[in-house]
């Protein structure tokens, strides 16, 4: 195979995104043994497994989100969230480690390095759209990541988050959106926000 075969066109469609998987390509018709070799002859390059870009390629993200933007824009009905999102917003002192993503319940988990997949029944609640560089992605808006926090979070990241979020000068606090996906989602703020209101 070479840069003229039947499957360098349906590349050349890939390389004009900022990242594609080995799923997208297959679902065009170049098998897996095809993108080897176009990585083999500097084509592609391999960001991680089953991800791939073309190697000139050169973003527009800041820095410091690149890496989150590509694992949401490769990862299949990702949500940015938890740790991810509440650094986002500025809304939590906690350095991410990791790109913390939230998936439908009934996806499988891909494994990644430094991805945190979080399996959550309603990806819809609280979801929105933000634009880090060349990429559209999705994100849980602030008051969902303050319940999600206490959800899945030690009680203090998520007091503080809640803290951070009623004192942000940014935006102004929405109590009753707050409350009501608490309600949806099963969770008791009242006495936290009481507490730091009062």
């Amino acid at each position: 195979m070479s840069p003229k075969s039947k499957y360098y066109p349906l590349l050349k469609q890939l390389l004009k995104k900022p990242a594609f998987t080995t799923a997208e390509a297959m679902e065009l018709g170049i098998p897996r043994h095809g993108l080897a070799y176009f990585e083999k002859l500097g084509l592609i390059e391999r960001l991680a497994k089953g991800i791939y870009r073309d190697p000139s390629y050169e973003g527009k993200a800041e820095i410091t989100l690149e890496d989150l933007a590509l694992a949401a824009y490769t990862t299949p009905n990702a949500v940015i969230s938890l740790i991810s999102a509440l650094d986002f917003y500025s809304l939590t002192d906690q350095i991410p480690r990791e790109h913390w993503l939230a998936i439908p319940h009934s996806q499988r988990v891909p494994v990644r390095n430094r991805l945190r997949a979080v399996r959550m029944r309603n990806t819809m609640l609280g979801r929105t759209t933000v634009r880090i560089g060349e990429y559209e992605l999705a994100i849980f808006d602030r008051e969902r990541c303050i319940v999600d926090a206490f959800r899945y979070l030690s009680p203090e990241v998520a007091i503080k988050a809640l803290q951070a979020y009623l004192q942000a000068k940014d935006h102004k606090p929405d109590l009753r959106k707050l409350q009501e996906y608490a309600k949806k989602l099963r969770v008791n703020l009242t006495p936290y926000i009481l507490s730091l209101t009062t």
